[in-house]
C-alpha cells in the first residue's frame, strides 16, 4: 500500500504526519513529520480471517457433497437387457365440477383436501325459483287431468245421444214400413243420428286433446325436477377435492365452476421413448414406476396408450442424448384397483422414472419387485 500524507489535529496544534501501510491487524501506523511528536496508530479496515475462509470452504463442499449424494441416489442402476426407462411426473385426470344453469351457491358440503365418492353431493345451488315454477307446474297437471275427465265424461254423453239417435231411427223406418211414419219424420231420425256421430267424434277429438294437454305439463314437470335435481351438484367419480373455486353466497353463470377434482382411479405417467424402445412397447406391456419421493417403493402399472406418430420431445423430459429429439410419448397406467385403497397418497405432479418391460422372460431387478409397493 503507498504511503500517504494525513493532517494530525491534537489539542492546540496542527502537524502533518505521513500515513504508512496497514499492519496485521488492519491498523494504520502514522509517523509524525516533527520530532516532537510520538507515532501514533490509526484504526483501519480489518482483513478476512482464517477461520472465515475455512467455514466457506466447508460450506461449498458440503453443497457438493450433497448434490453428489443426491444424484448417486437417483441415478439409474444398471437394467438388464429388455428393459427400459423414461422419466415423467405422475399425473392425474381432473374434473371440473360446474354448475348447469347460473345460480347462487346455497351449500358446500366439502372443501380442499375432501375425499369424494362417485354420486355424493359436493354442492347445491339455490333453487327458490324452479321450485316455485314447479309448483305452478304441478297445479297444472291437476287442471289438465280434471279437464281430461270432463272430455272423457261428454264422450260418454255424446255415445248415449247417438244410441238414442239410433234407436229412434231404427223404430221410423219400421213405422214407415207399415205406413205410421211420414218420409220427413225419417229424415229428421236420419238428421238426428249424423249430428250425434259428429259430436261423438268432436267429443274423441277434445279428449285427444286433454291427453296431450296433461302430457304437455307433465313433461313440465319432469324439465323442473331435473333442473331442480342438477342443481345438486355431485361427484362423478371417486376423487378428491383439489380446489374450491366459490364461496357460499356467490352468483355463478352458466358453467361456473365451483370444485376441481383428482380422480384417483385414473392416474398415470406419459413418458417418451426412440423408436427402437417404442417400436418393442405393447398395450398392456408391464411396468414400474419409482417416484423420487419414494425411491424405495417399485408400484406396478401396465402400459395403456401408444402413440401412433413421433413427436418433439418436451423440454421438462431429459433423454439420454441431445439427438433424441423425435420421441414416441406412452402412457403407464396405475391398476385402478390398487389405487382405490390408496387414495389418500395419490400426489399429481411428483417426478419419478417409469420401466418398462419389454421382454416377458426377463426378470425385474429387486430393486423394481411389484411386492415392494404392496
Amino acid at each position: 500500500m503507498a504511503d500517504r500524507h494525513v493532517k494530525l489535529e491534537a489539542p492546540g496544534s496542527k502537524a502533518e504526519a505521513v500515513v504508512f501501510g496497514s499492519t496485521d491487524q488492519g491498523q494504520y501506523k502514522v509517523i509524525p513529520s516533527t520530532a516532537d511528536q510520538l507515532p501514533v496508530t490509526l484504526p483501519g479496515r480489518a482483513k478476512p480471517l482464517l477461520w472465515r475462509k475455512v467455514a466457506l470452504a466447508l460450506v461449498i463442499f458440503g453443497v457438493l457433497a450433497g448434490l453428489g449424494i443426491y444424484r448417486l441416489s437417483h441415478s439409474n442402476f444398471d437394467l438388464p437387457l429388455g428393459i427400459v426407462s423414461g422419466n415423467g411426473r405422475i399425473e392425474a385426470d381432473e374434473i371440473d365440477i360446474a354448475t348447469k344453469f347460473a345460480g347462487r351457491v346455497a351449500e358446500l358440503f366439502a372443501d380442499e383436501g375432501s375425499t369424494v365418492s362417485a354420486g355424493q353431493v359436493v354442492a347445491r345451488m339455490d333453487t327458490r325459483d324452479l321450485q316455485a315454477s314447479l309448483q305452478k307446474a304441478q297445479a297444472q297437471v291437476k287442471q289438465a287431468q280434471r279437464a281430461l275427465d270432463e272430455a272423457h265424461s261428454n264422450v260418454e254423453q255424446q255415445r248415449s245421444q247417438l244410441v238414442l239417435a239410433q234407436q229412434e231411427l231404427t223404430r221410423t223406418q219400421s213405422l214407415l214400413k207399415n205406413g205410421y211414419a211420414t218420409r220427413e219424420l225419417l229424415d229428421q231420425r236420419q238428421q238426428q243420428v249424423d249430428s250425434a256421430t259428429a259430436a261423438l267424434r268432436a267429443a274423441n277429438s277434445r279428449v285427444e286433446q286433454a291427453e296431450h294437454a296433461l302430457d304437455a305439463v307433465q313433461h313440465d314437470v319432469e324439465l323442473l325436477q331435473v333442473n331442480i335435481s342438477d342443481n345438486s351438484l355431485i361427484a362423478p367419480r371417486d376423487g378428491r377435492i383439489q380446489y374450491r373455486i366459490v364461496n357460499t353466497g356467490e352468483v355463478l353463470p352458466a358453467g361456473g365452476k365451483v370444485f376441481t377434482m383428482l380422480d384417483v382411479s385414473y392416474v398415470y405417467m406419459d413418458v417418451y421413448l426412440p423408436t427402437q424402445e417404442a417400436g418393442r412397447v405393447k398395450i398392456g406391456t408391464d411396468a414400474r414406476i419409482v417416484l423420487d419421493a419414494y425411491p424405495n417403493i417399485a408400484i406396478p402399472a401396465k402400459v395403456s396408450f401408444l402413440a401412433t406418430q413421433a413427436q418433439f420431445t418436451p423440454k421438462a423430459v431429459e433423454t439420454k442424448s441431445e439427438r433424441d429429439k423425435l420421441m414416441f410419448r406412452i402412457r403407464v397406467r396405475i391398476d385402478p384397483e390398487r389405487l382405490r385403497s390408496r387414495a389418500d397418497s395419490v400426489r399429481s405432479g411428483l417426478p419419478g422414472v417409469a420401466y418398462l418391460r419389454l421382454d416377458p422372460a426377463v426378470a425385474w431387478p429387486p430393486q423394481l419387485q411389484g411386492n415392494a409397493a404392496q
